[in-house]
């Protein structure tokens, strides 16, 4: 069948495009061709949706109607050939199966007072009346956050390498330009260490090596009463009996360190802009916090309504990722009126969704109020995509933004500096806030309270 309408320029042109100025490229595209078009940005047509139903259909499907580790190969170099992100069928059930439990749960709530007083250590080095940099600072308490929930490592050696073996990896891919390998296979030449697949390769064998270090020192001298996420891991046994291979454990490690360890900053970032660009944001985010104080504990934390909402609109507005995982149809498929053969690419956009008018009245404007007044459904809300690819680190990512952002507000009244304005810009394969130090601390929050993060 013939393909919807889309952008006839060349296909080197739209994936320049798409890694340059993604927002505008998806957002030109969609004025001229609807809700349904496709697009060449990979070289292959993929045919892009923004409509509910279409991606109903697409999340609704039999999982064993799609390829999914092959229509995103763009990660393989990065996570491994055993990343939950990659695999299909029976394996990506079986490694979804044991990985669940440490993200979801008590597993979960214990590590409320952790990721608080992580957030305490690193804010209180802000000086009062002096400027931040705010991403570096939520890049802090994210790195440590999962060093310590997901590894189990505490400061150390070890810890100290693998911080800055990350921060130097991501580092590669920090602006377009520097994303350009991701998207190019042509320039992933390595010419050497001074060149800059060379230096990713180097980089990630470093890393690789203390990941299997830490992975065979667990195995050497287990310790049952640890409960970070990679002892979790290598006790889990599938259906089978079978454990995790070292190869399998270090992939997953991979794909949750990287996507959630730049999903939690950048939302985390975005978060406190918005708050603190808008006044009655702020104040009602704080008088609902406040009201907490002497009655709290994880679980009141974590159904606060409006915190709920603040987090929901960032999610939205500017979505970390902005496509979810891309399908490649096994056999022919109906979406909408639309007719797929086997073969076809097929890419729910987020970001497009997110940005309905019909859905989201002003789309361009944060307004937490929106997932208040409505219920949205996992087809116009996704911004951890959906169906059987959803992201496993979902609870994870909202659990730890919820106990930051209470964390930050209680203890300090900010302020944006000046007019200074925070812009969408890609890094890597996300949608990041520009950097800068944009936010100062004016003053200790007049009723300084520490809520126990109890279970």
């Amino acid at each position: 069948m013939k393909l919807p309408n889309g952008p006839k320029t060349p296909g080197f042109v739209q994936r320049m495009q798409w890694v340059l100025n993604p927002l505008k490229f998806m957002e030109t595209t969609a004025a001229v061709y609807g809700d349904c078009f496709t697009a060449r940005p990979t070289g292959k047509p993929s045919v892009v949706f923004s409509n509910p139903q279409a991606i109903q259909d697409i999340f609704t499907a039999r999982p064993d109607q799609f390829y999914v580790g092959r229509a995103n190969g763009i990660f393989r170099a990065l996570l491994g050939d055993y990343s939950m992100m990659l695999l299909d069928d029976a394996p990506h059930q079986r490694q979804r199966k044991l990985l669940a439990p440490p993200l979801h749960g008590d597993h979960l709530r214990s590590y409320g007072q952790l990721i608080w007083n992580i957030t305490e250590q690193v804010i209180s080095t802000w000086e009062i009346g002096k400027p931040f940099p705010v991403r570096l600072s939520m890049t802090e308490i994210s790195l440590r956050v999962i060093l310590q929930t997901v590894f189990g490592l505490q400061e150390g050696q070890r810890y100290e390498k693998l911080k800055l073996l990350i921060q130097s990896v991501l580092k590669l891919s920090s602006s377009p330009l520097k994303a350009l390998p991701l998207f190019f296979p042509l320039l992933q030449q390595d010419l050497g260490p001074w060149s800059p697949w060379g230096q990713f390769k180097l980089l990630k064998k470093k890393v690789d090596d203390l990941i299997y270090a830490e992975i065979q020192e667990l195995r050497d001298t287990p310790d049952p009463s640890r409960s970070d996420i990679l002892s979790l891991m290598m006790s889990a046994q599938d259906n089978d009996g079978k454990p995790m291979t070292d190869q399998e454990i270090r992939d997953e490690l991979i794909t949750l360190l990287m996507a959630g360890h730049e999903a939690s900053t950048s939302a985390m970032t975005w978060a406190l802009y918005w708050i603190h660009l808008l006044p009655e944001v702020h104040k009602k985010l704080l008088q609902e916090l406040d009201s907490i104080e002497g009655n709290a504990s994880i679980d009141i934390l974590m159904k606060l309504p409006y915190l709920d909402a603040v987090c929901c609109e960032t999610l939205r507005l500017y979505p970390i990722i902005m496509l979810p995982s891309t399908r490649m149809t096994k056999t022919p498929i109906r979406v909408m009126d639309y007719e797929f053969p086997a073969g076809t690419l097929l890419v729910p956009s987020i970001y497009l969704t997110h940005h309905r008018p019909d859905l989201y009245p002003q789309p361009k404007q944060f307004r937490p109020e929106r997932f208040l007044e409505r219920k949205y459904s996992q087809y116009e809300f996704l911004p951890f995509g959906g169906g059987s690819r959803r992201c496993i680190g979902m609870a994870f990512a909202m659990f730890e933004m919820k106990v930051v952002l209470a964390r930050v507000l209680l203890h300090l009244d900010l302020a944006i500096v000046g007019n200074r304005r925070v812009k969408p810009i890609r890094r890597g394969v996300t949608l990041a806030p520009s950097d800068g130090e944009w936010l100062v601390a004016t003053s200790l929050h007049e009723k300084e309270v520490s809520i126990p993060i109890s279970v």
